[in-house]
């Protein structure tokens, strides 16, 4: 999106010191921190990268977000999966535009979304209503309405099945606790040579999503990622004290439809 900013529209504020503050822009609107409030009014019909002051005299930049930021800052019900695997969980599941997925552990969205902005067509498994309804509004609110005609969320246990009627499917992904319980279920309808990828907190999650990955899977494998930064400053380079090193394993493997020969 280009232009001046509009009422109905996200925008982010960046302070001084870097902090991010994402907020829904209204024609009485306003922002309220220790340090005074900024009206929208000051921001609506602005530029990107306009200066705003609040009552106090602090300045904000004000910018629109991007998916990461929206990932990071929107609103949520249960645990998202954070930038640095969202990208690897698309480039590993292959998500492109057209391509069907079925997705189970919807939670609050943030890996449907990057999905959606790949492209794909989406149809979820997710046993909570209200973390249900929280990722139809994130979907709704960043993408925009249009993107909820490819995504079909379905209040359903996948540990219990996946509904035959729902059709064929080119992807499988994966977050739930117990995803090895959900891969024969996987098994009856992802397309021969589809991908299934499964997000995993614990080692010991993953070990058992890769022995459930045997007999008709090929080139599966696990990786782990770590995300650090640096510091530069002139001539002084350094790596950040604090790194996100930690957060889930990713299991991949591709469904060959059969028993290897």
């Amino acid at each position: 999106m280009t232009g001046l900013f509009a009422a109905g529209e996200k925008a982010l504020l960046l302070d001084s010191k870097k902090r991010r503050y994402l907020i829904e822009l209204a024609d009485a609107g306003e922002f309220h921190s220790h340090n005074g409030f900024v009206t929208h009014a000051a921001i609506v019909g602005q530029r990107e990268g306009v200066v705003v002051r609040s009552t106090k005299g602090s300045e904000y930049i004000a910018l629109r977000p991007t998916l990461e930021d929206f990932v990071v800052e929107m609103p949520r019900g249960a645990q998202v999966i954070y930038p640095k695997d969202l990208g690897p969980i698309c480039m590993l599941a292959d998500i492109g535009p057209g391509v069907r997925v079925f997705e189970t552990g919807i939670g609050s969205g943030a890996l449907s979304m990057t999905m959606l902005r790949y492209g794909a067509d989406i149809v979820g498994y997710e046993i909570r209503e209200d973390f249900a309804n929280r990722a139809r509004k994130n979907v709704q609110s960043f993408l925009g309405e249009e993107a909820l005609d490819r995504y079909d969320v379905h209040i359903a246990d996948s540990y219990e099945g996946i509904d035959p009627e729902l059709g064929m499917f080119d992807r499988v992904v994966l977050d739930l606790p117990e995803p090895w319980q959900v891969i024969p279920r996987a098994e009856a309808v992802l397309q021969a040579g589809g991908l299934l990828v499964a997000y995993t907190p614990s080692i010991t999650q993953a070990v058992q999503v890769r022995e459930a990955l045997k007999g008709k899977w090929i080139d599966a494998r696990t990786i782990e990622v770590l995300h650090r930064g640096w510091h530069i400053e002139g001539q002084a380079v350094r790596p950040d004290h604090r790194m996100v090193a930690h957060t889930a394993f990713l299991s991949v493997a591709r469904f060959l439809g059969r028993n290897p020969e």
